[in-house]
């Protein structure tokens, strides 16, 4: 039996050899497609410029997409682990393979809309995924199929902005992932050019993240903070994404404050 991620790197690199709670046999054939695609390689890069050099914003670029799909399929892999059954891909009538292949393509799929502008993104990103899609997806199913899987994907994508309500699990795990990515790195752009704002200042707060099987719910999100900035990290955005994802039951989150000169906030669950 291959070794787990969370034994070979973490659980912080999908791993295609590695043994995962659900079959990944259609995603391991899909995604190093997907990760060569040169158009979506290009939106990558180029929606990090509205975000970052002309807004100032956190990292929203490739270094982003990587961080958040890797923490989306580890999350999916986990609550699939605890027993969790999700309900994208089976309302559609598609297979339960199909679930990781929603949320692999949403996750790398979600801000692309940013190469329009940082304001109002997500909707931006709802046609121009859908035209990628509708080039991509027939390399690997019917017509039928490649619909139902496109209106996974774009829903998933819709509902990572906290304004709109995820239907589906799938959806919600691409909410949450969203949040996962505030480890101290996102921020090193803005911070280096000066950027002292708040997103900013609480990123460089958090210092590690990491996504482990739960003892009373099937994942457990350990976070650690250099000081009490990350708290705005943890309750103002985490928090916010985990509120109407549909795994609040599923997820409980520790922050602990690993300064012991800071005693303003020693310790956090949610």
């Amino acid at each position: 039996m291959a070794n787990s991620e969370e034994s070979t790197n973490g659980g912080r690199v999908y791993d295609p050899d590695a043994d995962h709670a659900f079959p990944d046999e259609r995603l391991n054939e899909i995604l190093p497609v997907l990760l060569e695609d040169e158009e979506v390689t290009t939106l990558l890069e180029a929606q990090n410029v509205n975000a970052v050099t002309r807004k100032g914003y956190n990292d929203h670029g490739p270094k982003h997409i990587e961080i958040v799909r890797n923490r989306a399929l580890r999350l999916y892999d986990l609550l699939k682990r605890g027993g969790c059954e999700f309900n994208g891909a089976a309302d559609q009538g598609l297979d339960e393979a199909d679930e990781a292949v929603i949320i692999a393509l949403a996750a790398q799929l979600h801000d692309i809309g940013h190469v329009v502008h940082r304001d109002d993104h997500v909707y931006y990103s709802i046609p121009l995924a859908s035209d990628i899609l509708d080039r991509f997806l027939p390399q690997f199913y019917n017509l039928a199929d490649s619909v139902r899987i496109k209106a996974e994907v774009l829903h998933a994508i819709l509902c990572h902005h906290k304004e709109e309500d995820p239907l589906t699990l799938e959806a919600g795990v691409i909410r949450v992932a969203d949040a996962l990515d505030m480890e101290h790195g996102r921020s090193r752009i803005p911070y280096e050019k000066g950027g002292r704002g708040i997103n900013t200042l609480s990123s460089q707060a958090i210092s590690n993240v990491a996504l482990k099987e739960g003892d009373d719910r099937p994942v457990l999100v350990e976070i650690e903070m250099v000081n009490a900035a990350g708290v705005y990290q943890v309750d103002n955005l985490l928090k916010a994404k985990l509120d109407g994802s549909g795994l609040e039951d599923h997820v409980r989150i520790v922050a602990v404050n690993t300064r012991s000169e800071d005693q303003l906030v020693e310790r956090i669950e949610l």
